[in-house]
């Protein structure tokens, strides 16, 4: 069990670049609705690559931010629950905590864990510290997205219960280590690949990766991105 704090948010700019950002959040004043593509009125700004089903709600560990804040001290004062866009925050869950393919209960609703956060360019922005988004994706104190299972009401105060463990899966830290690994164990991508649970884009991508390493065993091996980065960078 683990008790939890919920934010949701509109569509804001940016400080720097006014581009749009669903990131400031807010804590939730009573219930809220839960979807299949998340909290009924939270917003995103770029759906290629935030919300929809597999992407429908965002947890972030709370014990991230100490890491985040001893890191980039300037950024330390605004670097509070909530502020990294997610909608849920807890102290007692991390990425070691949960495994692909997890279901767990939270109000009447019932989500399951299908995928790490790819962090964004626009955290940079957000607090003003270069390089904040590639020391997250690094380190791997990403949290994770969950898709809904269930829908149903959520309050604040309600708790995450495991119901339903994904025994032998890979918990979310070894999935991204694996993932993440210069050229990883083959057999270990293609179990990754078939965790039950697992979000079809991000299987899709193991998928093509080990299918690259097969027919390249002799050369390095591209990286997998694990952050996106500012368009014009690209």
């Amino acid at each position: 069990m683990a008790h939890v704090s919920l934010f949701i948010g509109g569509i804001r700019p940016l400080p720097e670049s006014g581009r749009p950002t669903g990131m400031y959040k807010q804590p939730a004043g009573g219930p809220l609705e839960l979807g299949r593509e998340g909290f009924i009125g939270d917003e995103q700004a770029d759906r290629r690559v935030h919300g929809g089903p597999e992407k429908a709600v965002h947890l972030y560990p709370a014990r991230h931010y100490a890491k985040l804040a001893e890191r980039f001290p300037e950024a330390a004062p605004q670097l509070v629950i909530g502020s990294l866009g997610e909608n849920i925050s807890t102290a007692e869950l991390d990425e070691n905590d949960v495994r692909i393919g997890d279901i767990w209960r939270l109000g009447s609703a019932e989500l399951q864990v299908c995928q790490p956060r790819n962090p964004c360019w626009k955290i940079d922005e957000r607090f003003a510290s270069d390089g904040m988004a590639a020391f997250i994706a690094e380190h791997r104190l990403t949290g994770w997205y969950w898709r809904v299972v269930k829908p149903g009401l959520v309050a604040p105060g309600d708790t995450l219960e495991l119901l339903q463990a994904a025994e032998g899966s890979f918990t979310l830290a070894e999935a991204m280590q694996c993932w993440q690994a210069h050229r990883p164990t083959l057999a270990d991508l293609e179990k990754l690949a078939a965790s039950p649970g697992i979000a079809k884009n991000w299987q899709q991508k193991i998928v093509s990766r080990v299918e690259w390493l097969r027919k390249n065993p002799e050369k390095t091996s591209p990286m997998p991105v694990a952050f996106h980065v500012k368009p014009e960078n690209q």
